[in-house]
């Protein structure tokens, strides 16, 4: 824990214009003959008009200690700027079934992932305690010892290691009404099943996986516990609370690789002690922005009954 208490981030966006919005959100928007405008209209109306689903969102929020505004946020973002938002809630049960009938696997290059994580550059990561601590690890292991580079006559993508290996279907794909990652719901298993009760997700079961991130009465405890995490490591890692500003744990919703981030802002806030500088708080980026842009419509929305 860093010697100062957790000092809270203000309410609202840090920059006046929303950040850059990357080339394939628009590509994706484009491919679809849509708008963003036009896409946040109608995850806000499946939203508005489905009070099973707000109920939903109130009280896996409850469970999770945290504000339903951070989850609604999330997904809201997600269905801005990444996939479109289905007309009803049913349709995401549906689809949820789809992928439980069809046969994949995690692997990449014949290689099964199961596999792969017994290589020797994983060991550390087996003395590790807890689903976030060891996925995490995999995660920073890939990411030094195998990306983009020719290992053991065999060479591996320069990609993330959640689409190298745990989207089958086509990298960067993400699922459910809150477009999931897997690797994602790998770390957050073990809080998801002390929580609620959810038995725990394992790498070896994709159907499983798949499962957990598209039923909607799973995957948004997995939602809730992602939101948690990220609270939770800004105030222990970069001594910031940010459980008052949505549009901040939105950013890190989209983003991920939240403890390296909050290691760097620590950082840089360690110098600028020393340099008696002020302080840099955590910023959103164009997903988060729109958030707390639109914070008054979706705390609306989190109000309804």
């Amino acid at each position: 824990m860093p010697a100062w208490s957790a000092q809270a981030v203000p309410p609202g966006n840090r920059s006046l214009k929303q950040p850059a919005i990357p080339g394939a959100s628009a590509r994706r928007t484009e491919v679809l003959r849509t708008t963003y405008h036009a896409k946040y209209d109608r995850i806000h109306q499946l939203l508005s008009r489905d009070a099973v689903l707000r109920l939903k969102i109130r009280n896996v929020a409850a469970s999770y200690g945290i504000a339903p505004i951070h989850i609604i946020g999330a997904i809201v973002g997600e269905h801005t700027y990444n996939v479109d938002a289905y007309d009803q809630l049913q349709t995401y049960y549906v689809k949820a079934i789809s992928y439980l009938n069809s046969s994949f696997t995690f692997s990449y290059g014949g290689e099964n992932l199961d596999d792969f994580i017994q290589r020797p550059q994983f060991a550390a990561c087996d003395q590790k305690s807890g689903s976030y601590a060891l996925w995490t690890c995999r995660e920073e292991v890939w990411d030094r010892e195998f990306r983009g580079r020719s290992v053991d006559g065999k060479r591996f993508p320069n990609d993330r290691f959640s689409a190298v290996f745990l989207q089958p279907f086509f990298a960067g794909q993400t699922f459910g009404i809150g477009q999931l990652n897997p690797l994602t719901a790998l770390q957050m298993t073990d809080l998801v099943h002390e929580t609620s009760g959810f038995p725990k997700i394992d790498h070896r079961d994709p159907q499983g996986v798949y499962r957990a991130i598209m039923d909607p009465d799973i995957s948004l405890a997995y939602v809730a516990a992602t939101l948690k995490t990220s609270i939770r490591i800004y105030a222990k890692v970069a001594g910031f609370d940010i459980s008052t500003n949505p549009g901040i744990t939105a950013t890190l919703y989209n983003l991920g690789n939240v403890e390296t981030r909050a290691a760097r802002l620590a950082a840089e806030n360690r110098l600028r002690r020393k340099q008696g500088r002020p302080l840099k708080l955590p910023e959103e980026n164009y997903y988060g922005w729109l958030i707390n842009d639109k914070l008054q419509d979706l705390q609306a929305i989190a109000a309804e009954s």
